[in-house]
């Protein structure tokens, strides 16, 4: 094979292949005269990690392939990364989903009203005010994924913030023009100036060219772009404004110019979150006239446009918040001002023994945000709280969407959400049984192979296990796999092939896997588990890299 240079790039290609796209590491070669239109990038990668299978079928915890002529079941993990609280194909929510179709339900009657949305608003407020105690009402906008979810967050967030500039402007104004009136009267002996305001004009004479210098400061401050807060190895989608929130290098640098400016700040370090939001803190420039006194005064300025946080951080290795961060994120966003949003897209609708994960550390947001499990497995929509105490009735009319609150996808929310509350929320319980469960056979792993697993994470059928870095491994496969970054989906690739247990890492991690099966995993699933990851904690602990790839 030749090495063909593209610049900065390259690829490797022979006589019967031509390059279409070309990367050292990731390059895929295509068979002359064929032609590729989607995935050929991706298709060929999982091919090479041996995650290169198509799936036919799906049922409950289990996705099927075709093998020979036989279908294979799969044990799936995965479990559409946690959107699949009832596994896949849940039967009642399909014989629901059929009736809904049979009965021509509208799918598309846009400006008309939604009576179901309604309806799915009523039951997430009733829900979150008897798990966070919060007897706030939440208006709902509704949206077609978790990112476009998190985008009417922030696009909310900045409405709210303008307002907020806006009352002040306005008060500043008015200030300005009482004490311009004194001034002219005659009645203002002197003008005083606080330190943000050192440097201006401070005779009388020169009252003017101090408002006009205050103009000019304040126009700087308020030109500037808002600023976002998140959590390190924080994970809020991939779309233009969203990817920003979301820390990762590898999907967030080469965008970083499209979109407002983001502070990362550490979860590890919760004493250190409230002064580093304090550090954020801008102000204006106000006039306040007392007796016969001009006092030039700073007032804050909404520079800070929201806090976005996990409860439990996905592709972070399934990490839980703990209650002294949850603590300080409120308080800090107090301080600020600024709403607290709550993702609990990844988290929520029971996944982790309740409906909201926030709710077992006691975070209360005034933002919430909702998706994944909330189409029941068959339909895309997803949802934004936001408290109404914050709520601007005029983003309804310049917010919309084509496909969000659509009939059939909100009929299937209702549907779940019925099914999430029934039997006073078994499955709530279902869910945190059944991933104690899980969690224990995890720990067991785990204290059986201490140089492999170095730890177990997450809440619920929401965990992660983490495996110790194998790039000093005495295997040459394994070390060089783990140094570029395949480690992790090899190890998925082998536990499929072998055990015909489904596993991938978590986020852009080489070193963890994760759990998400549905409410309906059972003792024998968990045993099968228990057996894969006993053989690939074998394989890494004695170092059998030709057993990896064989």
């Amino acid at each position: 094979m030749d090495i063909v240079d593209r610049g900065s790039k390259c690829g490797r290609v022979d006589k019967a292949s031509r390059i279409i796209w070309s990367d050292e590491r990731n390059a895929m070669a295509v068979p002359a005269g064929e032609r590729v239109y989607a995935d050929h990038v991706l298709n060929g990668w999982l091919a090479s990690v041996g995650l290169g299978v198509e799936y036919t079928r799906a049922a409950g915890n289990t996705l099927y392939l075709t093998e020979n002529g036989a279908e294979v079941p799969v044990l799936d993990h995965v479990c559409g990364f946690g959107s699949l609280i009832f596994g896949h194909n849940d039967p009642e929510i399909a014989a629901f989903a059929k009736a809904c179709l049979d009965q021509q339900v509208p799918v598309f009657a846009q400006l008309s009203v939604q009576s179901r949305a309604s309806e799915i608003a009523a039951t997430l407020n009733a829900i979150v005010r008897r798990e966070t105690g919060d007897e706030r009402a939440y208006s709902a906008v509704f949206a077609n994924t978790g990112a476009e979810a998190i985008e009417i967050c922030m696009k909310h967030a900045e409405l709210e913030r303008q307002d907020r500039i806006a009352v002040l402007a306005a008060e500043i104004g008015t200030n300005t023009e009482k004490a311009r009136a004194a001034v002219r009267a005659g009645t203002v002996t002197r003008i005083e100036a606080a330190k943000p305001a050192d440097g201006l004009p401070k005779n009388v004479a020169e009252f003017d060219a101090l408002v006009a210098a205050i103009v000019r400061r304040n126009g700087e401050v308020t030109a500037g772009k808002p600023v976002f807060l998140a959590l390190a190895n924080a994970f809020h989608g991939k779309l233009v404004a969203s990817v920003q929130l979301t820390q990762n290098p590898q999907w967030r640098s080469p965008f970083t110019a499209l979109a407002s400016t983001v502070r990362f700040l550490d979860p590890e370090r919760p004493e250190a979150i409230r002064p580093a939001a304090d550090d954020l803190r801008q102000s204006l420039l106000d006039i306040e006239l007392v007796g016969g006194v001009v006092r030039v005064v700073a007032r804050d300025f909404p520079v800070v446009g929201a806090f976005f946080v996990e409860p439990v951080q996905g592709a972070n290795g399934m990490r839980p918040l703990s209650e002294p961060v949850a603590r300080e994120i409120r308080a800090a966003c107090d301080a600020l001002g600024c709403p607290l949003v709550v993702d609990e897209i990844h988290s929520g609708m029971g996944r982790t023994g309740a409906f909201l994960a926030s709710s077992h550390v006691g975070l209360r947001g005034d933002y919430y945000t909702l998706a994944k499990s909330l189409g029941g497995g068959i339909a895309k929509t997803s949802v934004a709280l936001v408290s109404q105490d914050r709520f601007r009735p005029a983003f309804e009319v310049i917010h919309s969407s084509t496909f969000a609150k659509d009939g059939f996808s909100s009929a299937i929310a209702v549907k779940v959400l019925d099914m999430l509350e029934a039997d006073g929320g078994r499955a709530y319980q279902v869910a945190a049984e059944r991933g104690q469960r899980l969690r224990a056979m995890l720990d067991a792993v785990a204290a059986d192979f201490p140089g492999v697993v170095t730890a177990v994470n997450g809440l619920g059928l929401m965990l992660g296990m983490q495996f110790a870095d194998q790039s000093a491994n005495d295997s040459h496969v394994i070390a060089e796999m783990a140094r570029s970054g395949v480690l992790g989906h090899t190890l998925a690739g082998y536990v499929l092939r072998v055990h015909r247990v489904r596993l991938l890492p978590v986020g852009p991690s080489t070193n963890s896997v994760r759990f998400e099966p549905s409410i309906h995993l059972t003792d024998d699933e968990i045993a099968q588990t228990e057996a894969a990851l006993r053989d690939l904690c074998t394989i890494l602990r004695d170092r059998d890299g030709d057993r990896l790839v064989s």
